[in-house]
This record gives C-alpha cells, sequence and structure tokens, in this order.
C-alpha cells in the first residue's frame, strides 16, 4: 500500500503537486490555492499562468501535468479540490494516484487552513486509487510508492491519516476477498482469511461452525444453500467486544463464495461474476476488523454465513421447505435467491442468541438493484427514521451512495406459502423490496432497529472511476466504519 507521510517542508521535489480552485465570472476557471510550504521560486507564478492556459475549472479531480525538464521540481500536476471538502479532496487524491502512476514518489502541498477531514479525503483517495488486484505480475502496475503531504503542522492531521490509512487498508482487504476467483475461495478458505487478518488483535474473538456444527445447531438455510457444493458451508462468527461498550452492534454480510444458481442455474452471463456474491460478509468482517484496529469503542458481532450454491445430487431443489434457525420454515421455490436463506438463519441467531441493541445486514442480494437505483446506489430497508438517517450520513460523509427504500405492506401477502411459515422468493412485487421483506420477517424484537442494504450493484465496478478501481469496490467498510464510530 502507498506509504504517506505528513510533512511541514518538503525534503523531496521530484514531483509537486499544487492544488487549484474554482473562481467565479461567467467562464469557467481556476486558481492555484495559496499552500502552507513555499514552492521553489518561480513555481507559484508558473501554476499561475498554466491554470487559465489550461483551461482549467478547479472542479474536483481534474487534472493537469506538465513536465519542467532539468528544473526543480521536475513535474509539476495541477489537481481540482473543488469546494475543498472531504468529498473534493478525495476525487483529488484518486487523480494524483493515477497521474502520477508512472513516478515513484510525489509530494503534495496542501493549504494552511486544511482541515483534518480534507486530509483524511485526500489520503483514502491515494490509497484507493493506487489499487490494484492481480494474481499475475504480467501487465502494468502502479510504479508510485509514496506520497508526501505538506500541511502546516503534521501533529494536527496525523489522527486523520491513521484512520484513512484503516480504512483504506480494510476496503483492499475487502476488495481482495471479493475479487479473488472461486477456484481459490471456498467457504473454508474464505474463514481461514479472517482467522489471518483478526490474529493477534486484542479483544477481538472468533468462532467458525462448520457443517456438523450447522446441523446441530440447526442453521437450516446455510445448510441448504451448501449442500450441493464439495466444499461445506461454514458461519463465521467475530466479535469485537472492548471493555466498557455500552452499545452492541451485530453486522450479517451474505457469503455465498460462488453462485451457479443452484438447480435453478443462471445463464452463463450473469454466472460469471459471481465470486462476488460474498461482498457482503467481506465488507462486514473487514468493518469489524477495522473497528478493532481503530478501538471504536462499541461493541461489533459480525455474522458471515458461507456457502457455495452449486447444482448437485444433494443440492436443495426449488419446492423444498427449509428449516431456520429457530424454527421457521421456507417455501424455496427459487435456488437462485439462495442469499436470503443463509441470511435469515444469521439474523435469526443474532435475534435470539446476541439480542444486539442494532442489526445491519449487507448483502449482494438482487440484480433489482440496479435496475431500481443504477450501478452506484445501495438499496437500503429500515422502519426506523432515525436510523436511516444516521446510516445515510455516514454513507454520504464516507464517499460512497445508498438510496433508502420502501417497505409497503401490501406486498407482505406475497411471502404466503400453504406449505410453510413462508414463501421465499415471489415472483409478484418488486425484487428488491419483497427481498427485504422476507428478512424482516426474521428479525423478530428487532424490528425497529433493523437495516437490510441490498449492494449488490455497487459492490462492483465496471471501469476505474475516482477512487474505485475496475473490479470490487469494498462497497460499505468505509460507510460502516463512519457509523460505527458515531455509537461511542
Amino acid at each position: 500500500m502507498l506509504a504517506i507521510r505528513l510533512l511541514a517542508e518538503p525534503d523531496r521535489l521530484d514531483t509537486l503537486v499544487l492544488p487549484v480552485r474554482p473562481v467565479g465570472g461567467d467562464a469557467p476557471a481556476a486558481e492555484p490555492v495559496p499552500t502552507a510550504a513555499t514552492p521553489p521560486d518561480g513555481v507559484d507564478a508558473e501554476a499561475a499562468a498554466l491554470a487559465p492556459a489550461a483551461r482549467l475549472t478547479g472542479r474536483a479531480g481534474e487534472i493537469r501535468s506538465h513536465l519542467r525538464p532539468g528544473r526543480t521540481p521536475a513535474g509539476l500536476i495541477l489537481v481540482g479540490i473543488g469546494d475543498g471538502d472531504e468529498a473534493g479532496w478525495r476525487r483529488a487524491g484518486a487523480a494524483i494516484a493515477r497521474a502520477a502512476a508512472d513516478e515513484e514518489h510525489v509530494t503534495v502541498a496542501l493549504p494552511a487552513d486544511a482541515s483534518p477531514e480534507a486530509v483524511r479525503g485526500l489520503c483514502e483517495g491515494l490509497l484507493l486509487a493506487s489499487y490494484r488486484y492481480r494474481l499475475t505480475d504480467a501487465g502494468e502496475t502502479p510504479a508510485l510508492a509514496a506520497a508526501d503531504l505538506v500541511v502546516a503542522d503534521p501533529d494536527d492531521h496525523a489522527a486523520a491519516v491513521e484512520t484513512a490509512r484503516t480504512t483504506a487498508r480494510m476496503t483492499r482487504l475487502a476488495r481482495d476477498l471479493t475479487n479473488t476467483p472461486s477456484s481459490v475461495k471456498n467457504p473454508e478458505w474464505f474463514a481461514g482469511q479472517v482467522a489471518e487478518v483478526s490474529d493477534g488483535l486484542a479483544d477481538l474473538s472468533l468462532r467458525v461452525r462448520g457443517p456438523a456444527e450447522l446441523a446441530a445447531e440447526g442453521f437450516g438455510g446455510i445448510l441448504a444453500v451448501g449442500g450441493g457444493s464439495a466444499s461445506g458451508p461454514r458461519l463465521v462468527e467475530l466479535d469485537w467486544h472492548p471493555a466498557g461498550a455500552r452499545t452492541h452492534v451485530v453486522l450479517v454480510g451474505k457469503g455465498i463464495t460462488f453462485d451457479t444458481g443452484g438447480i435453478s442455474i443462471k445463464p452463463v452471463a450473469s454466472m460469471k461474476l459471481m465470486r462476488k456474491d460474498m461482498g457482503g460478509a467481506a465488507a462486514v468482517v473487514a468493518a469489524t476488523v477495522g473497528a478493532a484496529a481503530l478501538r471504536l469503542p462499541v461493541r461489533v458481532t459480525t455474522l458471515a454465513p458461507l456457502a457455495e450454491n452449486m447444482p448437485s445430487g444433494s443440492a436443495f431443489r426449488p419446492g423444498d421447505v427449509v428449516r431456520h434457525y429457530g424454527g421457521t420454515t421456507s417455501e424455496t421455490t427459487n435456488s437462485d435467491a439462495e442469499g436470503r436463506l443463509v441470511l435469515a438463519d444469521a439474523i435469526s441467531y443474532a435475534v435470539q442468541e446476541l439480542k444486539p441493541d442494532l442489526l445491519v445486514d449487507l448483502a449482494t442480494l438482487t440484480g433489482a438493484n440496479a435496475v431500481a437505483l443504477g450501478k452506484r446506489t445501495a438499496a437500503l430497508y429500515t422502519e426506523s427514521d432515525q436510523l436511516a438517517a444516521d446510516l445515510l450520513a455516514a454513507v454520504e460523509a464516507a464517499g460512497e451512495s445508498a438510496w433508502r427504500m420502501p417497505l409497503p405492506a401490501d406486498y407482505v401477502e406475497y411471502l404466503g406459502s400453504e406449505i410453510a411459515d413462508l414463501y421465499s422468493a415471489p415472483t409478484q412485487g418488486a425484487g428488491s423490496v419483497v427481498a427485504a421483506l422476507y428478512l424482516r420477517e426474521f428479525t423478530g424484537e428487532l424490528r425497529d432497529r433493523w437495516v437490510h442494504v441490498d449492494m449488490s450493484a455497487p459492490s462492483w465496478a465496471d471501469s476505474d472511476d475516482a477512487e474505485l478501481t475496475r473490479g470490487a469496490t469494498g462497497w460499505g467498510v468505509r460507510s460502516l466504519l463512519r457509523w460505527l464510530a458515531t455509537l461511542a
């Protein structure tokens, strides 16, 4: 991961980055922002002349590179910061990481009055946009290894840099887990990765249930979905329990390590990226490890039900009735609606055994999420206006996107089954909404303290954009860490 240093004066000027901002007027224009450290002689004037000549507008993430052979610095980069808020600096950081990908080192000069939030945004942009996942040494990888941030007082920003570094590291962890091909990634492997990343962190404990324990304790949904695979299912329970924590949050993440659709098999085009179907589990695990690393004073228990949904002679069938943890039964007429079955087990267990104050689940649950909200926005469901407001505020501050969706009462009748308590995958109603209503049936006394986030669409990016890189996005890690930090 890119090394970041805070400095009061630069000690290396290979490539210098100067911020520019919009200026008023009829035509879009930009001007350099005065910085904490004075650039070498003539650079300020050069930047002031270059900004209008390059027709820069100062919008966040706008970039212009300028070579200066034989001079110091040898390279000059002007980057737009927009309003200069955290979001603007995050986009600026991402633009810098890409513009300087062939350099080994950059120095970024920040304004004297740069806020810790601005520094955090810049660091997150640099660290996330420079992420790459490859299983081969072939192909281009960024050469950029280090960035120096020149600020008025490094001590004022040390905490912001450390928080950004941990947040980015955890987001990159979730991306790594999600990007890993399913030829490597199965439930046992995933549980092993959780054990590895959580090892040595004080007050963080791990329990992993295998097939025998799941059967003995009645986790029928997880066993049904995982029954068709040679790789048996698991239930990861990761508990961050700091002394003095007054609030207990349970996070549940869908962990289907590959989804063929089972007996209701998917077409090839819909199946080829199904290694990402454990993006929710990756996000909640990474957020919990991040909470432990940041020592957030809130108890967080993560449940990651893990299964591989495969067609075979032992796979569950459309029309089967599954008995979930606690005894509720589901008629499952579509084996490609498997995520809600494993989530139902984990949610029931959380409600009945862990009894948290708040319950949040993240899941790459439905294609309907993208139909309703597009590729970048998650669908958020809850009956609590306060929880919705708090989580949406955290999502926005983190630079991610979600939209609150309704839980209409007139769709509930579609969940009725003649032979079981519930019908897991009705064809009536809106797909993402009905899936949320189904999960709500398992929340019991936590119904008004539960949030479901369908993040199937934003869990994957088809191309690079700002701090996102093509592939898994790690959606939810940044938002959850922001929100958990508010619960202290």
